[in-house]
């Protein structure tokens, strides 16, 4: 499915924007043998993981640079990264020079002397991030979701094509499209074992991440407060339905090979109403629709003691998939995957190392996929902070900012909380998002 949205908005913009960008080079990084030095932005647990998984890849490679806005996540970062390279200790060489921290820390990294960088931090800071490095010749592994707002992902988008023209590789963190059981179950739907697809159905029903980690007392601002419990902000994480949910919006969409076109949808914040939580719902329920009028309906919940799922279905004119099962059936015909099983975070790094020492970097780009279900995800977002059907095209091109260009430790936040602590929360019906 050609998506009209996309093809209008790189007529309308792109070219401007590549004109306006850094000189067009051939990329940070071609040989095969060379040790590729990575840099990691965002220090916790899952850039923990990303950087332990990019240190896995065959070849050599070097973590040689690290930026967080807190030292202490830093610190504890680079020793759960050591730890986890065993005997290759020459693989982490993270000097006490090149660990980077605050705000304008990844500016730093980006200036010293790396390959890839890997971006994980809250995904505010995405598309800064990434424009950034791709302006300064980086390839790019970032973590999903790639912005929290519609100017982020115009600006990932951009980014995304200044990287192709660059040679540069991009890898997104939406691992299931390296997922041996997710590509052989995909295929053979997108061949016919289903017949056409009549509708969809993903969730991610769970009881939730965790708790706040800082009080306040232990803040020495609002500022920090929210950056240390960045989970519970809308302007910082975009939502769980945003943050979390995503993967299950991206498959959806990876079926369809194409966007939907519309939301509705509805949702709130029932149990998890402590001023603690910040400022995000519970639960969504958003009913997507697709340019051919293909529905998929969407759940994501974090309430506990309820019932759980994180899947997608297809339900197909001959029969039903559950994919992330990765069964089939269609009349009598069943079928389940029973081939060999892969840790899909680690192929994804597999893979984009593989690319760049191959030479075809610049073939390796998954920043189209990654901001277009990310924007898929606000979409849903939107359609229930402000309880209104909301279209694709309304939503990407909205001008209402979540993330403040300049951020400093002294600043208030987008969202301040009144005078018990209690945040301003979205009343559908009421709040403009869009």
């Amino acid at each position: 499915m050609t998506d009209p949205t996309r093809r209008n908005f790189l007529q309308a913009s792109g070219a401007a924007l590549l004109a306006a960008n850094a000189k067009i080079s051939s990329g940070a990084f071609a040989g095969g043998n060379e040790t590729i030095k990575i840099g990691l932005i965002g220090c916790g647990g899952r850039g923990t993981g990303a950087a332990a998984q990019a240190l896995a890849t065959e070849g050599p490679v070097q973590l040689v640079a690290m930026a967080d806005a807190f030292g202490d996540q830093l610190e504890r970062s680079l020793k759960r990264i050591t730890n986890s390279v065993g005997p290759r200790k020459e693989r982490v060489a993270v000097t006490p020079e090149r660990r980077f921290t605050g705000f304008d820390a990844y500016k730093k990294l980006i200036a010293s002397d790396v390959d890839l960088v890997i971006m994980a931090t809250p995904p505010a800071f995405r598309p800064t991030h990434f424009a950034a490095c791709v302006d300064a010749g980086k390839h790019v592994f970032m973590e999903k979701p790639v912005a929290t707002d519609a100017p982020g992902i115009r600006q990932v988008i951009a980014a995304t094509e200044l990287a192709k023209k660059k040679q540069l590789a991009v890898g997104v963190g939406l691992q299931r499209h390296h997922q041996n059981t997710y590509l052989e179950t995909m295929k053979r739907i997108k061949d016919g074992a289903i017949g056409d697809i009549v509708s969809m159905r993903c969730y991610w029903n769970s009881g939730g991440v965790w708790d706040p980690r800082r009080t306040r007392k232990q803040c020495k601002g609002e500022m920090e407060y929210q950056m240390r419990n960045w989970y519970y902000y809308t302007w910082l994480c975009g939502d769980h339905i945003v943050e979390q949910h995503i993967h299950n919006l991206d498959v959806c969409n990876w079926l369809m090979d194409g966007y939907p076109v519309v939301a509705r949808g509805m949702g709130g914040r029932q149990v998890r109403t402590d001023k603690k939580y910040g400022e995000i719902f519970d639960h969504f329920a958003v009913q997507y629709e697709y340019a051919d009028g293909t529905p998929m309906f969407s759940q994501c919940r974090h309430i506990r003691n309820c019932w759980n799922s994180v899947s997608e279905h297809a339900h197909g004119s001959k029969g039903y998939a559950n994919i992330s099962g990765a069964s089939l059936q269609s009349g009598q015909s069943k079928w389940r995957y029973r081939g060999k099983r892969n840790n899909p975070y680690q192929t994804e790094h597999d893979h984009l190392f593989a690319a760049i020492r191959s030479g075809k970097a610049g073939s390796y780009n998954e920043g189209e996929r990654g901001a277009y279900s990310t924007l898929t995800a606000i979409l849903g977002r939107v359609a229930v902070y402000g309880g209104k059907p909301v279209t694709w095209d309304k939503v990407l091109n909205s001008k209402i900012s979540l993330v403040p260009q300049e951020l400093a430790w002294n600043d208030n936040p987008p969202t301040m909380p009144d005078e018990l602590g209690a945040y301003p929360i979205p009343v559908p019906g009421v709040t403009q998002v869009v």
